[in-house]
């Protein structure tokens, strides 16, 4: 097996507030090969997105790493100043966002802003950028690229705009893409085109990928594996099928019976009850004990860790103390 390309070792992240520092991930520990597809997935308020901040440092004040380390190709990056941070951010990670029309800038075309990514991070003079830009919006499936590379943002429909913000991600050829919901903002139809475009350049060019989202459906169709989280921690990981079809924590079987299957009628979904605690709230053990249905008493005191299910490894004591489920 190879060397991870990135590995986050027990990250911690805290809010500083005047009544204290709020805790917001806590212990949060993955890695992700070259050219491996991992999927972050939980409900909103989970601590997703904050882990992609983390690790390409935009993290914004209060919030601030407390704790763990961030490696990302044998270099320690979480303790680097921003301006080394900058060179590793778009050159050697790349990112896309929910929404492409944050990620523009509309008072310039959208060859400006490649060209300019560009030539900041590889050594090209103003017309080889500007070929490269026409070729990775070629690539990206934008028709009449050397056309339309002069147009705004605005010209461009949703699905076209996040076509652009992919290209920016891969336009200095990164190593892993931090993608945070990257179809959000899209209809059904246009994220499958997305998501099978993300998939399809990223194997090209053996791109690895942090998959932030909610939706299990693009997991299953993208992720090679998946964490599931809750709370600000990984409560489940592993291959993505056994964690679709074999869940082993509570909340992820309850993620996974949320979802209605086809050819089965049903006249109610399932559903988990409560909600995310409150970063101020998280109770003591674990935190998903107050709406778990399977909780002992262990599960109201003491925090499990990840232990080895045999089908993939899971933060919960009914593996630990042999229950029954």
């Amino acid at each position: 097996m190879s060397a991870p390309l990135l590995e986050v070792d027990r990250l911690r992240v805290e809010f500083e507030t005047r009544r204290g520092p709020l805790v917001a991930l806590d212990d949060v520990s993955f890695v992700i090969a070259p050219g491996e597809v991992v999927g972050i997935v939980g409900e909103s308020g989970a601590g997703k997105s904050l882990t992609g901040a983390a690790i390409i440092g935009l993290l914004e004040s209060p919030a601030r790493i407390s704790g763990g380390r961030i490696i990302f190709d044998g270099q320690r990056i979480d303790d680097l100043d921003p301006e080394a941070m900058r060179r590793v951010r778009g050159r050697r990670i790349g990112a896309i966002f929910q929404d492409p029309l944050t990620s523009l800038n509309p008072l310039y075309t959208i060859g400006d802003q490649l060209v300019e990514t560009i030539r900041t991070h590889l050594d090209l003079s103003a017309p080889q950028a500007r070929a490269r830009a026409i070729d990775l919006l070629g690539e990206v499936g934008l028709a009449g690229a050397h056309r339309r590379i002069d147009q705004y943002p605005h010209q461009f429909s949703g699905g076209m705009r996040q076509r652009v913000v992919i290209a920016l991600a891969l336009c200095a050829g990164p190593a892993l893409i931090i993608a945070d919901e990257p179809t959000t903002a899209l209809d059904v139809s246009i994220q499958a085109q997305v998501i099978a475009l993300l998939k399809s350049l990223c194997r090209a060019h053996g791109t690895a990928v942090m998959l932030v989202t909610h939706d299990m459906g693009v997991i299953a169709e993208c992720a090679d594996r998946v964490a599931v989280m809750y709370a600000g921690r990984i409560v489940e990981i592993g291959p993505v099928n056994r964690v679709i079809h074999h869940p082993q924590h509570p909340y992820t079987r309850g993620l996974m019976c949320s979802i209605p299957a086809i050819g089965q009628g049903h006249s109610r979904l399932a559903q988990i009850d409560g909600s995310m605690p409150r970063l101020e709230a998280i109770p003591a053990g674990c935190p998903f004990h107050p709406r778990c249905d399977k909780v002992i008493e262990r599960c109201r005191t003491e925090r499990p860790g990840l232990v080895d299910t045999g089908t993939t490894h899971a933060a919960c004591w009914l593996h630990v103390e042999g229950v029954n489920e």
